[in-house]
């Protein structure tokens, strides 16, 4: 092949039930050249910004839309001229020539790879093809290829007839970026039908293993392409208007179905935890959380994975299909981070398993990677219970909304000097409210009252995290 091609790029669907994306930033524009697994655009779904790498070498011909722009999955959003010297190259989906050896073809190696996202890495082996079946020819070895790319020319895509599935034993053809999103979906490659040349594993192969294909649109004509409709007419020297999308979109959402989803009760404690805070001090001394983030979410995070450990029936979901409450023999903590793009809920996963150190270390990663805006979509899912601080507003206390599919979430206060009866005396003790709001259908005010005053009662005397622990 030594002519061009376009390769339409789709919004990709990255696994979460999403329907659309809002494009924030091209990394290229028409004109330059691009390479396989080159981030290409910047993208915010409802869960987080996600950078998008580009599946194929090639020369961006055209960007179908500007910035800012939210498009649905599966549309198109970048064409790519790809074939010439990059279809021959051995990480391309184009067979080698017919006559080139078989070593030869083995033997090179990608060049010119760059790391791009987080995760992908490059591979430095050489990308090794099928050996040639005893008897068969250079001809009949490129046939599938040159079928395949010309089902891609004739614009049939992914139409054109599926090779079979790997041999039991045989390792799958798949280059790293979608060997990377198997294993972030979840699919094993063995198990996938292949549809690129010479038995290469797709993309659009994988995500046709995770949920049935979508069909196909029908690209309207540009000319054909309706009138944006006026926007009502308002004062903007007296009125803003923000657009809700993306995570901002999504949390709302997610609060609402939330909030009359399950039924919330809330309940308070006020409580002095002066001991608490000179073990916060104590601890910045310590040599074994050098460089750790240690501060009050510290502890107060680790009295509630003890409160829970006390009572594991809080820690639970409701299962409306089966009409059952899962209780969950892990915790995997929530903490809401505010964001320049909203409010996010990361979790660490397993943290009822983690030592005080390690805790610390995972908060402080969780707090400058939603700070940073790169915090991952699977890092907000899966939560079970969530802490929120308040606090650090200057804010008293609140009722706070459970996180979708959580049993409890507690709402920390700021942490002030008041007068306080302390050993029969009134003296300024430092001194904090906390509120714990849960659902009513899986924790019954005994459950949910044990729970707030345990996590109270560590951080009064916090020597119970070892008595307790």
């Amino acid at each position: 092949m030594t002519d061009s091609s376009v390769r339409e790029f789709k919004m990709p669907d990255v696994g979460e039930g999403l329907t659309e994306a809002e494009i924030l930033k091209w990394y290229v524009q028409p004109g330059d050249t691009v390479t396989d697994g080159q981030v290409v655009c910047e993208v915010e779904t409802a869960k987080a910004a996600v950078e998008l790498p580009i599946p194929y070498d090639g020369v961006v011909r055209e960007l179908h839309f500007p910035e800012g722009t939210t498009v649905d999955v599966g549309t198109s959003i970048i064409a790519v001229a790809v074939g010439g010297a990059a279809a021959e190259a051995p990480v391309q989906e184009a067979a080698p020539a017919a006559e080139e050896a078989p070593a030869e073809a083995e033997e090179k190696k990608p060049e010119g790879r760059q790391p791009v996202l987080v995760g992908y890495g490059v591979s430095t082996s050489a990308t090794r093809r099928r050996p040639r079946k005893v008897g068969q020819t250079p001809d009949d070895r490129q046939a599938p290829a040159a079928a395949a790319i010309q089902a891609e020319m004739n614009g049939h895509g992914n139409g054109h007839a599926p090779a079979a599935a790997p041999v039991p034993g045989e390792r799958p053809l798949a280059k790293p970026p979608v060997r990377k999103l198997a294993k972030d979906l979840g699919v094993d490659l063995a198990t996938v039908v292949p549809s690129g040349p010479d038995g290469i594993i797709t993309r659009e192969d994988v995500h046709a293993a995770v949920a049935p294909a979508r069909p196909e649109p029908q690209a309207a004509p540009a000319a054909a392409a309706p009138a944006p409709v006026a926007p009502a007419s308002h004062d903007t020297a007296r009125e803003t208007r923000i657009p809700v999308k993306g995570v901002r979109k999504a949390t709302a959402a997610a609060m609402v179905g939330s909030a009359f989803t399950a039924p919330h009760v809330t309940e308070f404690v006020t409580v002095d935890v002066t001991r608490t805070m000179k073990l916060v001090e104590e601890l910045k001394q310590d040599k074994e959380y050098t460089g750790l983030r240690v501060n009050p979410l510290l502890l107060i995070a680790k009295a509630l994975l003890v409160a829970i450990k006390r009572n594991p029936d809080v820690n639970a979901s409701w299962d409306e299909a089966a009409q059952e409450i899962v209780v969950k023999h892990y915790v995997n903590l929530g903490i809401a981070a505010a964001t320049p793009r909203g409010l996010i809920v990361p979790n660490i996963k397993d943290a009822h398993a983690q030592t005080l150190p390690q805790l610390a270390g995972s908060l402080g990663e969780l707090v400058s990677t939603a700070r940073e805006g790169r915090t991952s979509p699977g890092a907000m899912q899966g939560g079970t219970v969530t802490i929120t601080n308040v606090g650090v507003f200057g804010v008293d206390t609140g009722t706070p909304i459970l996180n979708p599919g959580e049993s409890a979430i507690l709402a920390v206060g700021a942490i002030k000097l008041q007068p306080w009866v302390h050993k029969g005396k009134v003296k300024p003790r430092q001194v904090t409210t906390l509120a714990l709001s849960f659902d009513h259908r899986l924790v019954d005010g005994e459950l949910g009252s044990k729970v707030l005053a345990d996590v109270a009662a560590v951080l009064e005397q916090p020597k119970r995290l070892i008595s307790w622990a």
